[in-house]
């Protein structure tokens, strides 16, 4: 089914990925936020300011919401983009928990547009502006990391303030702080065109344990060290079949990032045939 034909519409979707959020010269700050409807189509929300949500529209993953969408026609061209209504965001179940047994549950929407490959994905993006996929590294090698400036661009917070003055604001919230470094996966793929990869990880869960971890007192060589144990130690673990949610830059069609992951347990790794008949 092809959503983008549509105009205005209200869509069901799965929540699968959200990305941390950046400041925004137009919108003040974004997150981009990924799913599944029932049929397993991939939609991006964009642009999203989270935070200024009410509590009861902050939606988790793997939770089911309600949001009238409009196509972005000529701003952004990428398949699955939509742009959200944010006042009409409602939450309509709790989250799938990630206990034994639901991650069935989850797999039932998620992998049923499985790609077989990032090169595949790459392919497909040439073809019809596909930018959204999971697929399944054959390993993932390596979880980089690289010092990154402290602080978001000066010119950011100069749009933001402009931004706030004309505009009359509901919630004025502080800049949210910026992770100091660059996290990349490294992974080759089960495909034969494969030549390896290494993507940026944009996960806010990421971003989220990093500032948990320095809020806590661990200085920063123990945080970056306890993020690539719970990204790379633990989720990449052979125990797990670990996925990866893709996608592309808006302004860099060509660019993929990592904007989260799915690792249910091996022996959890079903066949899925018929689990679209739900």
């Amino acid at each position: 089914m092809s959503y983008r034909a549509w105009s205005k519409q209200t869509l069901k979707i799965l929540i699968t990925v959200k990305t941390y959020p950046i400041p925004s010269t137009k919108y003040d700050e974004l997150v981009c936020t990924a799913g599944v409807a029932d049929e397993g189509e991939f939609i991006r929300l964009y642009p999203i300011n989270f935070r200024e949500l009410r509590r009861d529209q902050q939606y988790k993953k793997y939770q089911w919401i309600e949001v009238e969408v409009t196509p972005h026609e000529q701003t952004d061209l990428r398949k699955e983009s939509f742009r959200p209504n944010s006042q009409s965001i409602r939450v309509v179940s709790d989250p799938i928990p990630s206990n034994p047994g639901n991650w069935n549950k989850r797999k039932r929407y998620v992998l049923q547009k499985e790609a077989k490959s990032l090169d595949e994905l790459k392919e497909q993006e040439k073809k019809d502006h596909t930018s959204l996929g999971i697929f399944k590294p054959r390993k993932i090698t390596k979880l980089e990391v690289s010092e990154d400036s402290e602080d978001w661009k000066p010119e950011f917070y100069a749009a933001v303030q402009q931004l706030r003055l004309w505009e009359d604001r509901t919630v004025t919230l502080n800049p949210l702080r910026k992770v100091p470094y660059q996290f990349h996966y490294l992974f080759e793929c089960d495909d034969e065109k494969c030549n390896g990869h290494r993507l940026s990880i944009h996960d806010w869960e990421l971003g989220s344990l990093y500032w948990k971890l320095i809020n806590q007192g661990k200085s920063e060589s123990e945080t970056v060290e306890l993020v690539k144990q719970r990204f790379f130690d633990e989720i990449c673990s052979e125990q797990n079949d670990t996925y990866l949610f893709a996608g592309t830059m808006k302004d860099r069609y060509s660019s993929w990032i990592v904007l989260g992951t799915f690792y249910p347990k091996r022996e959890e790794n079903h066949d899925l045939i018929g689990y679209a008949q739900h």
